[in-house]
């Protein structure tokens, strides 16, 4: 995370979104710009050179916030308290376009007009990691960090699927392995109504490619009042 405070320049960048909201804690409104190049023009959803401009809306001084991935599709920003003390945080979110449907996530917090990460996708995906087995009789396992397991029934593929990896008894052809994806959705979410949002996060379970998907890990975050972790988790197919 590079910062600054310096004066807004929107000299060849586009404005991709803005927002108003109190974020450092003097409860009055602040204004949050989302900024970024459109390389292959004005109509393109791809968007180079992220950056995020905030406005102080008591001494009008400008910070800029930006992100290590600052290249992709549809970012957008969202103002919530995610940590409980009544100052809303910054959510930055930025589609990668891959094949693998992942996504860039950072969560900052602005207090005293101090930007502070306190969410980065790229080290929760490093943390939270799992394990992608194909089991006999048409099971697949996925196994967390933590040694928790869950079972997939992956009979609903299909005959043809299951004839090129099963034998005729259930037994498996050979071991063969999938992976779980990188995180392709967080969506905010106030779970106890109290107006502290939690996260919702999504990354999809594939198995020999990409597009042969098993399903998906679906895990519940909440601020403990330090960093943001597990509280619910779920392993879904469609």
């Amino acid at each position: 995370m590079n910062s600054s405070n310096r004066n807004p320049n929107f000299k060849n960048m586009y404005v991709i979104d803005s927002v108003y909201g109190d974020i450092n804690g003097d409860d009055i409104d602040d204004i949050i710009y989302l900024v970024g190049n459109k390389p292959y023009g004005y109509d393109s959803p791809f968007i180079t050179d992220i950056v995020l401009f905030i406005k102080d809306g008591l001494t009008h001084k400008t910070f800029t916030i930006s992100p290590k991935e600052n290249s992709g599709y549809n970012p957008t920003i969202f103002l919530g308290d995610f940590t409980g003390n009544h100052t809303n945080e910054i959510l930055l979110s930025i589609d990668s376009g891959g094949s693998g449907g992942y996504a860039f996530y950072y969560i900052y917090s602005m207090v005293h007009n101090t930007p502070t990460l306190i969410f980065d996708h790229e080290l929760y995906n490093k943390e939270y990691t799992y394990k992608v087995i194909y089991k006999d009789n048409y099971q697949v396992e996925i196994l967390d960090k933590d040694s928790k397991n869950y079972l997939i029934d992956i009979q609903y593929k299909g005959k043809n699927y299951l004839s090129e990896i099963y034998n005729s008894d259930g037994t498996l052809k050979e071991p063969l392995t999938g992976w779980v994806n990188p995180l392709g959705g967080l969506y905010p979410i106030d779970f106890q109504r109290n107006g502290i949002y939690g996260l919702y996060t999504s990354r999809s379970i594939a198995g020999r490619y990409n597009a042969d998907g098993l399903g998906y890990v679906q895990t519940s975050l909440e601020w403990d009042g330090s960093r943001f972790k597990p509280f619910f988790q779920t392993v879904g197919i469609l």
